[in-house]
């Protein structure tokens, strides 16, 4: 196989992750990730307003019980996205810009073809869907007319988060920032138009809310898909290397493999999350408002870990690609220092503010106030602990192992968070249910120690069998 040399990297965007100072380009790289997950988060909550003041609290609630399935089919996007993100970063580590070309490829096919199904499988059996969920009956004509509609944004929706993880893989992390804010700019910009019918759209109701969706994705997607080949970026596919997206063989077999336990990851995260609010709902109503605001500050706060975990992977990656096993146990200590550092600020800024940043959603003279303020001195110092947790996922995944960071984090968060929630009701009453998030992410962060201090990780492979050249053996850390 002739193997083409990496371009040159010009662009500001696009980093050699392998070389240079590990913190500057760290940072420099992981920061645009934070601000395309603020974008996201922020997007939701524009066109939940929208939603909520154009049609009222019961199209609220339909929009809430179709987002439920669109997590579920994100989770698994995400684990497969991962999984070829870090198929190009190593290939990109190594200098083997074909076998980049070709692990983008087999995504692009795959996500292609399971974009289609997601969006024909959902129009068709909305309403089955929505009965699983328990849809509350009065709220099932406004969620099937959301979910129909907004099925046919998966596809796209699918597609750009893939190609937006496959940039990260290659070193670029400001390309897919720009065109996260492209989307979110069209989303919340169109969904008063379509929800209303101002000027010359249409008045479609809630599924204005769906097609608004829909429009912003399918552009930012265009958009994102002729800057890639007007640039000229290293993934482009162009003649012979267009039968790369074919969805086939090994690198469909390590995407999917690799890809299913991340995706399970997000699950677990998910049902940990639903089964504590349970228990938190039967504290009665006050303290149910108090934690759900509370969760609104700490989606926030979480968030740089969840960049600088992503970061790391593509940073990694690449380096195990290139045999530099020496820089990453740099990498990982480095960027624990760092996202320390941000979240522990983003932790001081809102204790120091709490009070008026809960009040925006409470009220200042709200009863569940001083509820939420005793959860954020409890609870919310446990996520410098998250971050640390998910900057050794980073680093252990981008070598391919993926299960035992599964594992972790489930025994962390079913019977660690939620066994210590439930039975230690009778010791500390409530406050179990909040202490219960820095028991479970101390648990969590021990296992991740142990298993990264075990060194077994580095046994684990992502590369697929038909790699040109041997995978370096790992020395030491």
């Amino acid at each position: 196989m002739d193997i083409e040399p990496t371009p040159k990297l010009t662009r500001p965007g696009q980093r050699d992750l392998t070389s240079g100072p590990i913190g500057t380009t760290l940072i420099a790289f992981a920061l645009p990730t934070l601000g395309s997950s603020i974008l996201q988060s922020l997007n939701g909550s524009i066109n939940s307003a929208w939603v909520g003041r154009l049609i009222g609290e019961d199209a609220l609630a339909a929009t809430a019980n179709s987002n439920m399935v669109m997590f579920l089919a994100s989770a698994f996007t995400f684990g497969f996205s991962m999984a070829s993100s870090i198929l190009i970063a190593q290939a990109f580590g190594r200098r083997d810009v074909d076998a980049a070309r070709r692990a983008f490829g087999t995504a692009v096919g795959f996500f292609s073809l399971l974009g289609i199904l997601v969006a024909v499988g959902g129009w068709f059996f909305s309403p089955d869907i929505l009965g699983l969920l328990g849809t509350p009956p009065e709220a099932v004509p406004l969620a099937d007319a959301y979910l129909r509609v907004i099925f046919f944004a998966m596809p796209p929706a699918i597609l750009m988060i893939m190609t937006m993880m496959a940039l990260r893989g290659s070193g670029d992390s400001l390309t897919p920032l720009w065109f996260m804010g492209l989307a979110v700019l069209l989303d919340s910009g169109l969904n008063p138009f379509f929800i209303s019918g101002i000027g010359p759209f249409p008045e479609m109701g809630i599924a204005g809310s769906a097609v608004a969706t829909t429009v912003a994705n399918w552009t930012a997607l265009i958009g994102l898909v002729i800057f890639i080949y007007v640039r000229d970026l290293p993934l482009r596919l162009r003649g012979k290397e267009l039968a790369y997206l074919k969805p086939a063989g090994e690198r469909l077999k390590t995407i999917v493999l690799k890809g299913f336990p991340m995706g399970l990851q997000m699950i677990v995260i998910s049902l940990s999350s639903l089964l504590l609010i349970g228990l938190v709902n039967a504290e009665g109503v006050h303290t149910a408002a108090a934690y759900g605001v509370t969760m609104q500050l700490w989606t926030y706060i979480q968030m740089p870990a969840m960049a600088f975990g992503a970061a790391v992977s593509a940073m990694t990656a690449q380096n195990i690609g290139a045999g530099k096993w020496d820089r990453v146990g740099r990498i990982t200590g480095i960027a624990i220092v760092q996202v320390l550092a941000i979240t522990g600020a983003m932790i001081a800024l809102f204790l120091l503010f709490e009070r008026p940043a809960l009040g925006l959603f409470l009220g200042l003279d709200s009863p569940a106030l001083p509820i939420a303020i005793h959860i954020q001195w409890i609870a919310t110092w446990s996520f410098l602990l998250f971050g640390i947790t998910l900057v050794i996922f980073g680093t252990v995944r981008a070598n391919g192992a993926v299960f035992v960071p599964l594992i972790i984090l489930a025994i962390g968060l079913l019977p660690v968070r939620i066994g210590f929630a439930w039975l230690g009701r009778d010791w500390l009453g409530a406050d179990a249910l909040w202490w219960s998030f820095p028991v479970s992410t101390l648990v969590n962060l021990a296992l991740a120690v142990l298993y990264f201090r075990s060194g077994r990780w580095k046994q684990a492979r992502m590369t697929v069998s038909e790699a040109p050249r041997p995978i370096p053996q790992p020395a030491p850390l």
